[in-house]
Parts: C-alpha cells; structure tokens; sequence
C-alpha cells in the first residue's frame, strides 16, 4: 500500500470513528431528555439502546423507518438522533407516538398512514394483513422491536416483503424480538416468542441477505420456558437481534 492510500484509508477511518462519536452523544443526549419517563429511564440498562443501535448500523444522517412504535421507547431516542442530519419516520400502531409527534415533542419526525388492513381472526392471538402499502421508498433502514411475534406467518410475509420495497439497495433491516426453542409448536407460554431460524429464513424468503446477529440480549437465565409476560421473566427474556440486508 502506497502513502496516499495509507492516508485515505486514515482519514476514512478519522471519519468514521468521528461519526460514531457523533451518533452516540445524540443517542445519550436523547436518554437524558425530559421527554422520556422514569420507567423508560429504567429500561436502559437492560435493553442497551445505543449498543444494538450501533450493532444495526445506524447513522446520524439515514433514512429510518420504524414500524410498530408503541409507546415510543426507541422512537424518543431514534428521532432527536436522527432529527439533524436524517429523519424517522415511523408506520402501523403509531397511537402511542403521534400525539408526541402533533404536539412537537418529537420535532422532524413524520406518522405514515399505511394503506391496508391489519385484523385478528376470531380466536386467534395474532394479526392478519392484508394489501399492506407504506408511502415510502429508499430508506436506508427499517427496525423494528418485539413486534414480529403479533403477526401470523403469512402476515409477517406481508410485512417482510413491504419492507423489501421501501429499502433500497443495500438498506438494512433490523429486528429484535423474544427468543423461542427451536422448532417448539405454539403453546399458551411461549406465543409470543418466536423461533429465530424460522425467522431468519422468513426473511431471507423475502429477498434479504442475512448479515448478522448480536448476543446482546442474550439472556442465560430465561430457560424459554414461560410467558414474556410473567413476573419472573418481565424485562429479562431472552431476545434475538438480527441484521440483514437488501442486496
């Protein structure tokens, strides 16, 4: 290697280490912000925001599409992160969230209204959907966390494949959600977990390349026995993070 690409490569690497600085004092000044209650607060050491965001490679100047926000837990840090050099946009169950966004809590952050219809059978735990449509395109990431779970297969079909159409190439896709057995068949205690080799080749189905997973939410303790929502495992099952890419 001659001296000039020594000092491009150098410099490439300055910058980006410099980038990850940035992201990470936005993601910490997000944590600390007013706008997020005493229980968010106290998931942080648990759920280690800013280490699985880094792990999905998130950039202070993306694209971001979040689904399923809920009550906002990540959106509160996600948005303020991305507000100056990128942007959030966040679809489907966004109650939680647009009200925040309406009141300006949640500046630069845009609700999509998706097109579709999300509906449980009778009987069932989980969501069917159909003709799902969500007015974006080119994002360079989409995430989403512990939602996979409340959708049927084929509605997770629907879900994968839209998120397929909105990225573009070489957008990334970042899912986290609670760990199953493998191969385990749905009971009352572990429904909303999910297997994640059957969720890695779900994806995959979709078009997606696998890129990798993180034991960041590795939970040695949780014996994938029980409800999510027991006493016992409440805010400490164990949990899949992976990442794959739209080639």
């Amino acid at each position: 290697m001659n001296a000039r690409m020594m000092i491009v490569l150098a410099a490439a690497l300055l910058a980006s280490g410099a980038a990850r600085a940035d992201l990470k004092a936005n993601l910490e000044a997000a944590m600390a912000s007013d706008i997020r209650t005493a229980d968010e607060r106290a998931r942080d050491a648990q759920r280690k925001p800013i280490e699985t965001l880094e792990f999905f490679g998130l950039k202070e100047d993306m694209r971001v599409l979040e689904l399923l926000p809920g009550g906002g837990w990540y959106t509160k840090l996600l948005g303020p992160a991305l507000a100056e050099k990128g942007k959030l946009y966040v679809a489907i169950g966004t109650q939680g969230v647009a009200q925040l966004v309406a009141d300006g809590k949640l500046p630069g952050v845009e609700v999509i209204e998706q097109s579709g219809t999300m509906a449980r059978p009778e009987g069932q735990r989980r969501f069917e959907i159909e003709g799902l449509a969500i007015p974006v395109e080119n994002i360079d990431m989409v995430l989403t966390f512990r939602n996979l779970h409340n959708f049927t297969e084929d509605g997770r079909k629907a879900l994968n494949e839209e998120v397929f159409r909105v990225l573009k190439s070489g957008g990334l896709y970042g899912v986290k959600d609670h760990t199953r057995r493998h191969m385990q068949a749905d009971d009352s205690e572990n429904w909303r977990r999910m297997d994640p080799v059957q969720i890695i080749k779900e994806i995959e189905a979709a078009g997606f390349e696998f890129v990798d997973y993180s034991t960041l939410h590795y939970t040695p303790d949780d014996e994938l026995r029980y409800e999510v929502g027991r006493r016992s495992v409440t805010n400490n099952s164990d949990r899949f993070t992976l990442l794959f890419r739209k080639p």
